[in-house]
């Protein structure tokens, strides 16, 4: 099974021939490679597995996601396996 995590691109610039950005996750700021969504610009959601943008999304998905990941997350905590 794959996870694609949803982040915020807040920066654009080019490494050697690939299109790349800085994304952001919860605080945490990643290079992901843009190749795969050339219409992605800074301030769009974009959905990353393995370092790879594969979708561009809408802050409202990217948000179901969010919330979906947090309950996830509160599930650990009351011993759900």
């Amino acid at each position: 099974m794959c996870l694609g995590v949803p982040g915020r691109l807040v920066e654009l610039y080019v490494d050697g021939d690939l299109r790349m950005g800085k994304v952001v996750f919860g605080g945490v700021a990643k290079a992901v490679c843009l190749e795969h969504v050339p219409e992605a610009r800074v301030g769009d959601y974009v959905l990353v597995h393995v370092g790879f943008a594969l979708a561009r999304i809408d802050e409202a998905e990217a948000r179901r996601v969010f919330d979906l990941l947090e309950t996830l997350g509160k599930l650990d905590d009351v011993g759900v396996p």
